[in-house]
């Protein structure tokens, strides 16, 4: 496990799921790391590929774990990128199945996201929605939305599954008679500096209360976290009864677990194939 980024779900619930597993979690920072010394991705992907079971990579942009993906010879795992987050949106997804009665539940629901439209999570709700046949709205402010060619692939694969697809700047439109709301920090890491300034167009964007009210009397809060209370969330929301950020937080390990075993079977399948 590589780590160019802080981490604390991620880290965690891969370490603890790999040693549940009965592996060996291997976790290098990116100061301890060569590829943080400016080894190519594809040298240190040739070593680390020849003495592991899975390689699982926090790092920056998506074209790096791409390269990773083409020189390994095990799964490689994006455990985030600039651009996508896709182990959190499965841990999300999972949370919805508990609470709605099973992963059934999710084809046909309309989740809504509210902030920074542009993020690696709206981009992930967008394409694992439209997976999962879901109805996607994402809300944020001009300049913070999704870029075209992620919506219209998003739109692709949701017409093929029943879903749908909606990007606009109307929050309340975005949430209204939602089954679930999302949203994540309005900075991202390494932009804490600039909050004062980055933040102010997305104060009209924050899950608040009011907002809420707009969505299904039973509609689940989701956050990937950290949060930052008083800002894109009020306190009454995330530690209120429609929050169930702490369960999404638990589900990180489980589908950690899940995704891992997927890869590990299918990698082994595929090996036995070949003899």
């Amino acid at each position: 496990m590589l780590f160019d980024k802080p981490s604390t779900r991620t880290r965690s619930s891969f370490s603890v799921g790999v040693a549940e597993l009965g592996g060996y979690p291997l976790v290098i920072d990116k100061s301890g790391s060569q590829l943080g010394r400016g080894e190519p991705v594809a040298d240190t992907t040739r070593v680390l590929t020849r003495m592991t079971s899975v390689l699982v990579w926090r790092t920056f942009g998506q074209e790096r774990i791409e390269e990773m993906a083409q020189y390994a010879t095990v799964p490689v795992v994006n455990a985030l990128t600039d651009s996508f987050h896709p182990c959190q949106v499965l841990a999300d997804f999972l949370t919805i199945a508990q609470m709605r009665g099973g992963v059934d539940a999710l084809e046909g629901m309309t989740i809504a996201y509210v902030g920074d439209g542009a993020n690696n999570m709206a981009n992930s709700y967008l394409l694992a929605g439209a997976t999962a046949g879901m109805h996607v709205r994402i809300a944020g402010p001009n300049g913070f939305l999704p870029a075209a060619n992620i919506v219209e692939d998003a739109k692709r694969i949701a017409a093929a599954n029943g879903g749908s697809i909606v990007v606009t700047t109307d929050a309340r439109k975005a949430v209204a008679d939602a089954d679930c709301v999302f949203t994540d920090t309005w900075v991202s890491m390494g932009e804490e500096a600039e909050y004062a300034i980055r933040s102010k167009p997305f104060w009209p964007y924050q899950v608040n209360d009011e907002l809420m009210s707009l969505a299904k009397p039973d509609a689940l809060f989701q956050h990937c976290l950290p949060a930052y209370r008083g800002k894109e969330v009020t306190s009454s929301v995330i530690d209120g009864p429609q929050s169930v950020v702490w369960d999404e937080a638990e589900n990180r390990l489980h589908a950690q677990k899940a995704l891992l075993t997927w890869l590990i079977g299918w990698q082994r399948e595929d090996e036995s194939l070949m003899r």
